[in-house]
């Protein structure tokens, strides 16, 4: 298995800059859009950066598998046995990358043993990059690197949610107690909102429809390294590579996992 040090997080943060400059090259043109069968739109530049992400990791790290969400196809049978993988989103929030509002990432997480252990988060156009490795901390680069700490929260205040443009508010209401203070924070891509947890600038991302365990993965990682968690409608962990579906169930992220959430969430 692979060794987790600085040099390996390095290789992968190369290795979506890469990525991030081949979908800038993209952003400046117009893009043939296809719809996939869930309905969902895929673009060239997800197969494209698809595809390089697979060969750049396959060259470095030969005995590692990759999963990515445009090669998702492979049976359960055979990625059932895998120690360790990576786990790709070459196009996070390709809806956004398609109405151009610059809100869209290059998403690499190293899984090992069903558990996220390694994640680079790369938003090419807005110069943000969130990465973590367990047992190193998490950090955000823009300008400068600035190391993400542990985040405290408490009820004392509306609390700030994350949600998606096309996230109907109401029916994030809906599972919390009538009347709870709460501020909206509109954000694209979901690793993008899981930055502004880990970072502590929302309290919690509250998602209430399908997603990819790619959206999730690399969240594991940052939340982990700043006493953040993500639990689905039961306020069970999700879970990697452990289920014939690689969907993941309604789940929430949150800043704080020492707070009482039960008493906040109300899931039917």
């Amino acid at each position: 298995m692979l060794t987790l040090n600085e040099h390996l997080l390095n290789q992968v943060l190369l290795i979506a800059y890469q990525a991030g400059k081949h979908l800038q090259q993209f952003y400046q043109k117009q893009v043939h859009v296809e719809l996939k069968e869930d309905n969902t739109p895929v673009t060239e530049a997800d197969l494209f950066v698809s595809q390089f992400l697979t060969e750049k990791l396959t060259a470095l790290f030969p005995n590692v598998p990759v999963l990515s969400e445009e090669n998702c196809h492979i049976s359960f049978e055979e990625r059932k046995n895998w120690k360790e993988y990576w786990l790709i989103d070459p196009l996070d929030g390709t809806q956004q990358f398609i109405n151009r509002t610059d809100q869209f990432s290059v998403l690499i997480t190293l899984v090992r043993k069903n558990k996220p252990v390694l994640s680079v988060i790369h938003a090419p156009i807005l110069s943000i990059t969130y990465y973590a490795m367990d047992n190193f901390g998490a950090f955000k680069k823009q300008v400068d690197q600035v190391k993400l700490t542990k985040n405290t929260l408490n009820f004392d205040r509306p609390l700030r949610i994350a949600v998606g443009a096309t996230t109907s508010q109401e029916k994030v209401r809906s599972i919390l107690p009538k009347d709870f203070p709460c501020e909206f924070v509109v954000v694209g891509s979901s690793s993008l909102k899981s930055g502004l947890v880990a970072e502590g600038a929302v309290d919690c991302y509250i998602r209430l429809g399908q997603t990819g365990e790619w959206d999730t993965a690399g969240a594991e990682v940052l939340l982990g390294e700043t006493h953040g968690a993500i639990f689905d409608s039961h306020f069970e962990p999700l879970t990697y590579n452990q289920r014939e579906t690689l969907i993941n169930p309604h789940f929430v992220m949150v800043g704080d996992q020492s707070l009482d959430w039960r008493s906040i969430f109300q899931f039917n």
